[in-house]
């Protein structure tokens, strides 16, 4: 008969920190959930050959038709940041979506305007991210959309230039 061996005593691990702070959990939500959604966004543009920030401008463009809008201006307006406006503008207009000009009292100044393709595009993908934003958040209630909203607005006031309001 063998003699039962003492159990050594189990020391639990003390509980690791997730966060450094309440703002780090916080950000670190807000990333996550934007990684998330931003896959079921890119599962639609793929399709289309578009990035998010090209569909953007296309949006833009298309509410500010008949007229055009400075690049610059443009670029000010998208939801997030564009580095390369210049890029994502010849990509657009080899695809004939956008044209450019240039105004003659200012040469430096490059107006875009959306195209009938690009408007044509626009119009087919238009219930499609009606339903990719339904499938994003259609599970919240209109009041939980409405109180994030709402918090969101609230988190990024600060952070908002005068110059550059959204939307």
């Amino acid at each position: 008969m063998t003699t039962p061996q003492p159990q050594t005593p189990r020391t639990e691990k003390p509980a690791t920190k997730r966060f450094d702070s309440p703002e780090q959990e916080a950000y670190l939500h807000l990333w996550r959930t934007y990684d998330r959604l931003k896959a079921i966004e890119e599962r639609l543009f793929q399709q289309y050959d578009l990035s998010p920030q090209q569909y953007n401008a296309l949006r833009l463009l298309r509410a500010a038709q008949p007229d055009t809008i400075a690049t610059l201006a443009l670029g000010a307006r998208l939801i997030s940041r564009a580095p390369d406006m210049t890029r994502l503008l010849d990509r657009l207009e080899e695809r004939q979506l956008v044209e450019r000009q240039r105004r003659p009292e200012n040469r430096r100044v490059v107006e875009v305007g959306i195209t009938p393709t690009g408007l044509e595009l626009l119009a087919k993908l238009d219930e499609q991210v009606r339903q990719c934003n339904h499938e994003q958040l259609g599970h919240l209630s209109k009041d939980s959309l409405a109180q994030l909203v709402a918090l969101l607005e609230e988190a990024r006031r600060p952070h908002e230039t005068p110059e550059q309001p959204w939307p």
